[in-house]
Protein backbone atom coordinates (compact mmCIF):
# COMPACT_ATOMS: atom_id res chain seq x y z
CA UNK A 1 0.00 0.00 0.00
CA UNK A 2 1.02 3.32 -0.76
CA UNK A 3 0.72 6.53 1.50
CA UNK A 4 1.26 10.00 -0.44
CA UNK A 5 3.38 12.21 1.54
CA UNK A 6 2.98 16.16 0.15
CA UNK A 7 2.98 14.63 -3.35
CA UNK A 8 5.91 11.88 -2.79
CA UNK A 9 5.12 8.00 -2.87
CA UNK A 10 6.77 5.31 -0.90
CA UNK A 11 8.94 5.13 -4.10
CA UNK A 12 9.72 8.34 -5.04
CA UNK A 13 11.20 11.23 -2.56
CA UNK A 14 9.44 14.36 -2.00
CA UNK A 15 10.07 17.17 -4.13
CA UNK A 16 10.25 20.44 -2.15
CA UNK A 17 7.94 23.04 -4.22
CA UNK A 18 9.75 25.70 -6.01
CA UNK A 19 9.07 29.08 -4.15
CA UNK A 20 8.61 32.15 -6.05
CA UNK A 21 8.25 35.67 -4.77
CA UNK A 22 6.39 38.39 -6.11
CA UNK A 23 8.37 42.29 -6.88
CA UNK A 24 6.21 45.08 -6.20
CA UNK A 25 7.60 48.24 -8.23
CA UNK A 26 6.93 51.92 -7.44
CA UNK A 27 7.64 54.38 -9.97
CA UNK A 28 7.43 57.69 -9.00
CA UNK A 29 8.18 61.16 -11.53
CA UNK A 30 7.00 60.15 -14.12
CA UNK A 31 6.81 62.96 -16.42
CA UNK A 32 3.71 62.13 -18.34
CA UNK A 33 1.03 59.84 -18.58
CA UNK A 34 2.43 59.35 -22.75
CA UNK A 35 3.20 56.05 -23.93
CA UNK A 36 4.76 53.08 -22.06
CA UNK A 37 7.20 51.93 -19.63
CA UNK A 38 9.52 49.31 -20.30
CA UNK A 39 10.99 46.61 -17.31
CA UNK A 40 13.63 44.63 -17.60
CA UNK A 41 14.39 42.45 -14.85
CA UNK A 42 17.50 40.79 -15.32
CA UNK A 43 19.90 38.57 -13.47
CA UNK A 44 22.84 38.88 -15.97
CA UNK A 45 25.02 41.63 -15.70
CA UNK A 46 26.44 41.56 -18.83
CA UNK A 47 23.08 42.54 -20.45
CA UNK A 48 22.05 45.00 -17.72
CA UNK A 49 20.80 47.31 -18.28
CA UNK A 50 20.54 46.94 -21.90
CA UNK A 51 18.22 43.54 -21.95
CA UNK A 52 17.24 43.31 -25.52
CA UNK A 53 20.02 40.39 -25.77
CA UNK A 54 19.52 38.92 -22.58
CA UNK A 55 16.62 35.84 -23.34
CA UNK A 56 16.60 35.44 -19.58
CA UNK A 57 15.17 38.29 -18.47
CA UNK A 58 11.76 39.17 -17.62
CA UNK A 59 10.72 42.02 -19.89
CA UNK A 60 7.49 43.55 -19.71
CA UNK A 61 5.39 46.75 -20.89
CA UNK A 62 2.98 49.02 -19.17
CA UNK A 63 1.03 51.78 -20.46
CA UNK A 64 1.96 54.68 -18.52
CA UNK A 65 -1.21 55.55 -17.53
CA UNK A 66 -0.96 52.48 -15.11
CA UNK A 67 2.47 52.30 -14.22
CA UNK A 68 2.76 54.01 -10.95
CA UNK A 69 2.75 50.37 -9.66
CA UNK A 70 4.10 47.10 -10.96
CA UNK A 71 3.90 43.82 -10.35
CA UNK A 72 6.50 40.20 -11.81
CA UNK A 73 5.16 37.82 -9.99
CA UNK A 74 6.73 34.15 -10.25
CA UNK A 75 10.62 35.56 -9.07
CA UNK A 76 12.73 32.60 -8.18
CA UNK A 77 15.11 33.54 -5.45
CA UNK A 78 18.26 35.23 -6.64
CA UNK A 79 19.82 38.64 -7.66
CA UNK A 80 18.43 41.12 -9.57
CA UNK A 81 18.37 44.57 -10.78
CA UNK A 82 15.40 46.63 -12.40
CA UNK A 83 16.38 48.54 -15.46
CA UNK A 84 13.03 51.49 -16.94
CA UNK A 85 12.49 53.34 -19.95
CA UNK A 86 9.34 55.50 -20.22
CA UNK A 87 8.99 55.09 -23.79
CA UNK A 88 6.67 58.27 -24.27
CA UNK A 89 6.63 58.04 -28.22
CA UNK A 90 5.46 54.27 -27.81
CA UNK A 91 8.34 52.73 -30.06
CA UNK A 92 9.89 50.26 -27.88
CA UNK A 93 13.41 51.77 -27.42
CA UNK A 94 14.95 54.70 -26.12
CA UNK A 95 15.49 57.49 -28.20
CA UNK A 96 18.68 59.57 -27.41
CA UNK A 97 19.63 62.57 -28.81
CA UNK A 98 24.10 63.76 -28.69
CA UNK A 99 24.08 60.53 -26.80
CA UNK A 100 21.60 62.08 -23.87
CA UNK A 101 18.59 60.05 -23.60
CA UNK A 102 15.21 61.68 -24.36
CA UNK A 103 13.17 59.84 -22.48
CA UNK A 104 12.73 59.13 -18.83
CA UNK A 105 14.75 56.02 -17.21
CA UNK A 106 14.81 54.53 -14.00
CA UNK A 107 16.88 51.67 -11.62
CA UNK A 108 16.90 49.67 -9.11
CA UNK A 109 18.35 50.81 -6.17
CA UNK A 110 18.19 54.79 -7.50
CA UNK A 111 21.96 54.44 -7.84
CA UNK A 112 23.32 58.00 -9.04
CA UNK A 113 23.60 58.75 -12.62
CA UNK A 114 26.95 59.66 -13.69
CA UNK A 115 28.19 59.60 -17.72
CA UNK A 116 26.64 56.42 -18.85
CA UNK A 117 24.00 54.14 -17.10
CA UNK A 118 24.90 52.64 -14.20
CA UNK A 119 26.45 49.23 -13.35
CA UNK A 120 24.55 45.93 -12.67
CA UNK A 121 26.51 46.52 -9.06
CA UNK A 122 24.77 49.37 -8.05
CA UNK A 123 21.73 48.51 -9.04
CA UNK A 124 21.64 45.14 -7.83
CA UNK A 125 19.44 43.61 -4.89
CA UNK A 126 18.37 39.92 -4.02
CA UNK A 127 14.83 38.12 -3.60
CA UNK A 128 14.57 35.77 -1.79
CA UNK A 129 11.25 33.58 -1.03
CA UNK A 130 9.07 36.69 0.65
CA UNK A 131 7.95 39.32 -1.94
CA UNK A 132 9.87 42.08 -2.02
CA UNK A 133 9.06 46.05 -2.55
CA UNK A 134 11.04 48.25 -4.50
CA UNK A 135 10.57 52.49 -5.39
CA UNK A 136 12.13 53.72 -8.56
CA UNK A 137 12.37 57.56 -9.07
CA UNK A 138 12.32 58.31 -12.96
CA UNK A 139 14.60 60.46 -14.33
CA UNK A 140 14.98 62.63 -17.36
CA UNK A 141 17.66 64.85 -18.72
CA UNK A 142 16.18 66.53 -21.76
Amino acid sequence: MTIPLGGATANQPAVAPVVAATLDISITNLRSQKGDVLVCLSTNPKHFPDCRKDSEARKLKVAATDASSISITDVAPGTYAVALIHDENANGKMDMRLFLPREGFGFSRNPKIGMGPPKFKSAQFTVGTDDAKHAVKMKYIL
